[in-house]
């Protein structure tokens, strides 16, 4: 980003913190690092189209896609500043804001994607996202981002022994070194744009990700062998500027809270759509995709939870696994229900 643009753009809405003044009006910016096509910007599209609808004008919201705005990181300190509304930022990179998104970078504490959207839309989500207020943000809402994979370039990963000793991509995050070495494998931080290059020379021998940035990033050229172990749900955040939210009427709050969660049912059905044609697309390929069994990779990494006993992180992971067991329970209870009233209608 043209270093002369951000500083300008800085100061320009430093003067307005974050909304814009027209007359009547206020105008949410909003700033996200991803292309036009994808269903993060279409889901925000439409959330601004909501947000105008029901403010009747009032609020609204200007788009600023393909990090004009600079990187993740640089926008939340822009949000942290009131010089920026809104941005879409991975949990993962909220770990440094606050310990709390940490959790999410851990292996396995989602048995599901219903388990994990139950999470994230009960009371657990919501702490998490109250965790973020001392930081001087405010979390608006949850978008799919996927489940992370391995891929690699000669050898398909049926199992954890099939990790040992490979050299494998990871994000520069030190739980997801652990998840790595937790399977015997040989973590390697690489950045991402320098990625494709270090697969072909055969710096790393593979590397993880979800199945549509597989697919667009082409990886799929080199690394042939796709093993849907799904073994991090790492969720997209919509987080805000707390001194903007702070500076907007109640109602206000409401019409942005309804075209938040239009948003979010909006995104999750286009992240599956998305999820669904990237795997059609890498098997068409000619990538061989493979479902293995997650139980020994699941064992594999019980230490590494065992890391988090009696810390704050430690406590989400039991709060999310007693979620589990009760939808599970509630399950129970509701085909026994409906295993009883069958019998009745049988007699």
């Amino acid at each position: 980003m043209n270093v002369l643009v951000k500083i300008i753009f800085s100061i320009c809405i430093i003067i307005t913190a974050g909304c814009g003044s027209e007359q009547s009006h206020k105008v949410l910016r909003v700033g996200h690092t991803l292309e036009t096509k994808h269903a993060v910007h279409k889901a925000l599209v439409t959330m601004a189209e909501k947000l105008n609808s029901y403010s009747n004008g009032e609020l609204t919201m200007k788009i600023y896609p393909n990090g004009q705005l600079g990187s993740e990181r640089e926008m939340v300190e822009l949000l942290q500043i009131g010089s920026l509304a809104m941005t879409k930022v991975s949990a993962a990179a909220l770990e440094s804001f606050v310990v709390d998104m940490k959790v999410f970078s851990i292996p396995y504490i989602f048995r599901s994607r219903d388990h994990r959207w139950q999470v994230l839309q009960s009371d657990i989500g919501e702490d998490i996202l109250l965790s973020l207020e001392p930081a001087h943000l405010m979390g608006l809402g949850y978008f799919d981002a996927g489940s992370r994979s391995f891929y690699t370039c000669n050898q398909m990963i049926r199992s954890p022994k099939d990790l040992v000793s490979k050299k494998i991509r990871v994000m520069n995050s030190q739980t997801a070194v652990k998840m790595v070495a937790s399977f015997g494998g040989a973590a390697t931080p690489i950045s991402w744009g320098e990625l494709y290059a270090a697969m072909q020379q055969g710096v790393v021998e593979g590397a993880e990700n979800n199945p549509p940035t597989y697919y667009s990033s082409r990886h799929y050229e080199i690394c042939p062998y796709f093993s849907l172990s799904e073994h991090t749900s790492v969720p997209d955040v919509i987080v805000a500027s707390k001194h903007v939210m702070d500076s907007l009427t109640e109602q206000q709050r409401k019409w942005l809270k309804l075209a938040m969660n239009d948003a979010v049912t909006l995104q999750k059905s286009l992240w599956e759509t998305a999820e669904s044609k990237a795997l059609s697309d890498v098997i068409n390929a000619g990538v061989e995709v493979y479902y293995p069994d997650k139980q020994p990779f699941i064992d594999a990494i019980l230490p590494l939870h065992a890391t988090f006993d009696n810390t704050l992180v430690g406590d989400y992971l039991m709060r999310i696994s007693a979620k589990d067991k009760a939808s599970e329970a509630e399950l129970s209870k509701t085909e026994l229900r409906n295993s009883n009233r069958l019998g009745e209608t049988n007699e």
